[in-house]
């Protein structure tokens, strides 16, 4: 047996040996080994992880997924049974897809890995921008939208009829009809002048300028709103008083070859399902144009034009929010109509052939260049060119016409009023000395109007 004082020493050095290896500080734990997947499943070939619920390539993971998703539907040229590895993977894919199957990779996840992808594709997407007008803006809308319909009745508050003349075939001109169609578009002009007067900004140009952009645009509105009541069903246009013309009728009361042209540009308005507020903006974009020749103050013009540039814009994205293409696109015809009143002024010349009388003097006046109706003979001028400082006598009645018509318009109150126009004294003055060869543009200084009310 072992004396108290061994087993005293035995201990002591046994607590000493512990508390030295205590002491000595342990070597860092290795990094784990890499995890280490099974071969593909499919063709053997390396695997990338885990994918649709078997270890797999990158290349059949890809390969199974397009094919589930865009339903895929392959062929075998042998006997369905080809060897699939990672050399003879891509020569067959019907058995590869099967091969898929047969390993056990599940549709299912393909489906859940695409909603989840959707739903994260969703929340990304950025709420489009809010248009919304300024006060001043949504002032001006409001005004122009007035204007507009309470000089032009939409096609539903009209009560249409229709006529039998020369209703089934084109003939050079029908003369019932052309008179029918000139005192309508008589009419329409004096309501295209109305509505213009009634545009914010457009009586604070000089009066020179507003004959002018109303003489460059009228043609253009008369277009676009004759248009606006198109019926494609019925292949119809319907005027102011309701009468209601087919494709036929419209030729023969004076369109002549302008009609197709006509009712193309109609059949491409439909699209752009227009509201009357758009066609008002649209209108008023044609009338107060800048680039109009011969004004005074085009860059006045074009401060007025601005913020009906930006009332459209607004309008319409606020109206089709999914569809910010149809602002340029209303643009785009304000183009159209200026080729069509081109047509429309080349018409109006070959048809003061086929009228018995002559045109209509507010037609005339508006729409088209007097000096192409008059012949020589009329006027008695000769071709010598008027010298500076004098006014010749188709200067005189063109200025003379579009201003009676203008002030006609300006001064109505109501129909309850008749209203006596004597223009006092009208200056007619050259802007600058130019070559008696050119003629120098025209403005006109209105000294002073005089109109007295009947009650």
């Amino acid at each position: 047996l072992a004396t108290a004082a061994e087993v005293e020493s035995r201990f002591a050095v046994e607590t000493q040996s512990t508390s030295s290896e205590e002491m000595v500080p342990s070597s860092p734990s290795p990094p784990p080994p890499p995890r280490v997947y099974k071969p593909c499943f499919v063709c053997q070939d390396k695997s990338s992880g885990y994918h649709y619920g078997v270890s797999s390539c990158e290349g059949c993971k890809g390969f199974f997924r397009r094919s589930i998703q865009k339903n895929m539907v392959y062929t075998c040229h042998r006997d369905k049974n080809c060897q699939i590895n990672k050399v003879t993977r891509n020569r067959c894919q019907y058995c590869r897809l099967q091969k898929c199957f047969e390993v056990g990779m599940s549709k299912e996840a393909v489906r859940n890995d695409r909603n989840k992808k959707k739903k994260e594709v969703k929340e990304e997407v950025v709420v489009p921008e809010s248009y919304e007008l300024s006060g001043e803006l949504e002032e001006l809308v409001n005004k122009v939208s007035k204007a507009h319909k309470e000089t032009f009745p939409s096609l539903c508050q009209l009560g249409k009829y229709t006529t039998n003349s020369s209703a089934d075939q084109r003939v050079q001109l029908d003369l019932g009809l052309w008179d029918k169609f000139s005192e309508l578009s008589t009419k329409c002009i004096i309501k295209i002048v109305e509505f213009a007067k009634r545009l914010p900004g457009f009586t604070t140009l000089t009066i020179a300028d507003q004959i002018t952009l109303l003489k460059s645009a009228c043609l253009d509105i008369l277009m676009l709103r004759i248009c606006t009541r198109y019926t494609p069903e019925q292949d119809t246009m319907t005027f102011s008083d309701g009468l209601t013309l087919n494709r036929t009728q419209m030729h023969n009361a004076g369109f002549g070859p302008l009609t197709d042209l006509v009712f193309a540009f109609a059949g491409q308005l439909l699209p752009l399902e227009m509201d009357d507020t758009e066609t008002g903006l649209l209108s008023a974009i044609c009338l107060i144009c800048g680039d109009r020749q011969d004004l005074e103050e085009p860059q006045k013009v074009d401060r007025l034009q601005e913020p009906l540039l930006e009332a459209l814009k607004i309008y319409t994205r606020r109206r089709r929010p999914n569809k910010p293409h149809m602002f340029p696109r209303m643009l785009m015809k304000v183009t159209d109509l200026r080729g069509i009143s081109t047509k429309g002024a080349e018409r109006a010349i070959t048809l003061k052939t086929e009228i018995p009388g002559p045109m209509p003097p507010l037609i005339r006046e508006m729409l088209e260049n007097p000096e192409a109706f008059e012949d020589s003979s009329d006027s008695g001028e000769s071709s010598t060119p008027t010298p500076p400082g004098r006014v010749s006598v188709r200067q005189m009645h063109l200025l003379k016409g579009l201003f009676e018509v203008l002030l006609k318009v300006w001064f109505q109150a109501s129909g309850r009023e008749c209203i006596l126009l004597s223009v006092a004294a009208i200056l007619l003055k050259w802007d600058r000395p130019t070559p008696r060869t050119a003629l120098p543009p025209l403005s006109l200084n209105v000294r002073y109007v005089h109109y007295v009310r009947y009650f």
